[in-house]
């Protein structure tokens, strides 16, 4: 199996699992429940959820008005840009 696929399948899947925290942690702060702890969210992110987590943001208008999301899930994806540029790329695009 080529490598690029499972890269590819790992983050679609880690997205998919970010956007869906992001609801269920809307759901749970409409419903007064146990919320899902932001130190969570944002490790989602860093391992790669961070667009997935955006789009839970926005989609679901959870967490718009923290700083440290609006600011900070930004500034991770574009350190993840610039370290798939910088380091991953040329493994691709030289191999």
């Amino acid at each position: 199996m080529d490598i690029s696929f499972i890269f590819f399948m790992y983050l679609l899947l880690v997205n998919i699992l970010t956007f869906s925290l992001m609801g269920m942690d809307k759901r749970k702060a409409k419903r007064n429940e146990r919320r899902i702890p932001e130190k969570t969210l944002f490790m989602w992110a860093v391992v790669g959820g961070t667009i997935g987590s955006i789009i839970g943001m926005y989609f679901f208008r959870h967490k718009t008005r923290h700083p440290s999301f609006k600011i900070g899930l930004p500034f991770i994806l574009l350190v993840q840009i610039f370290v798939f540029i910088r380091f991953l790329l040329p493994l691709y695009v030289f191999t």
